[in-house]
């Protein structure tokens, strides 16, 4: 696995965010690297109050979290299916673990992934102390670690199968309809869907979705004169006006307005 990704995708004004919290990006052990995108840190130490935002990714995450005035504690947020929002002031932590789509169901094997969908649910097993005392990074992410293991992935080919998946919509910008998608793959739209229910957590059209709009967004961030036309027909909207719906559904301004709002 590659190391992890440096993008800000999915992260509404970037560049905001990185002025107020120190915000990095590490690799787990070896035997995780394939369930897992990464592990996320943040630290915060803040005289006012700053709300982040981010367009979710189809992916579970586990979250150790550190507030002030708050005991230590960590949940398993299911994919979100709307923008996050969080307020941080003070002085805090956090330590995520992103799985890769369909890499979380290994961990936790008895239920189907939508199940966890739009929900974030307490983990009281973790030892939200030992991951986010340390000072030490690297021990924070040993934490992280040992945390994992002790939970033993199972193989499973139809996890490897929705990673897979997964990854083909995220890297393949070619795939635009379900229907040709399953169908390229010998399989039904039906199999599919049920695939993706039981080991991502959304469907498989969503995923297609929510990576345009993080495409869409990220554009929107590093570019001052984006050509909205053709990035639509680029990502496969049939016109202007749908990229336009959904991305101002999903971000909650229009793309025009988020432009001329973030700073270059």
């Amino acid at each position: 696995m590659a190391a992890p990704r440096r993008d800000t995708r999915g992260i509404v004004d970037a560049a905001e965010l990185f002025a107020h919290v120190d915000f990095r990006r590490r690799e787990p052990a070896a035997p995780l690297r394939p369930y897992l995108e990464h592990y996320w840190l943040i630290d915060w130490d803040l005289t006012r109050p700053y709300a982040s935002h981010v367009v979710p990714h189809p992916s579970v995450n586990i979250v150790f979290q550190q507030y002030e005035g708050r005991e230590p504690f960590a949940e398993i947020a299911g994919i979100g299916l709307e923008l996050f929002t969080q307020k941080l002031e003070g002085k805090g932590r956090v330590c995520g673990i992103q799985f890769r789509p369909g890499g979380f169901r290994p961990f936790f094997p008895d239920r189907p992934v939508s199940e966890w969908t739009g929900k974030r649910l307490p983990l009281p097993e973790a030892d939200a102390h030992a991951v986010l005392a340390p000072d030490d990074e690297d021990a924070r992410v040993a934490a992280l670690d040992t945390f994992l293991l002790g939970l033993a992935p199972r193989p499973d080919p139809r996890a490897d199968l929705a990673m897979a998946l997964a990854d083909r919509i995220r890297t393949d910008r070619t795939i635009r309809r379900v229907t040709d998608f399953a169908r390229s793959e010998g399989m039904s739209v039906r199999v599919m869907q049920r695939l993706f229910a039981a080991y991502v957590g959304v469907s498989p059209k969503w995923v297609v979705l929510r990576y345009r709009i993080h495409e869409a967004l990220e554009r929107a961030e590093t570019e001052r004169a984006v050509d909205w036309a053709g990035l639509a027909a680029d990502l496969g909207y049939a016109d202007q006006a749908h990229l336009v719906r959904d991305f101002t559904a999903t971000v909650g301004v229009p793309p025009t307005a988020y432009v001329r709002h973030s700073p270059p």
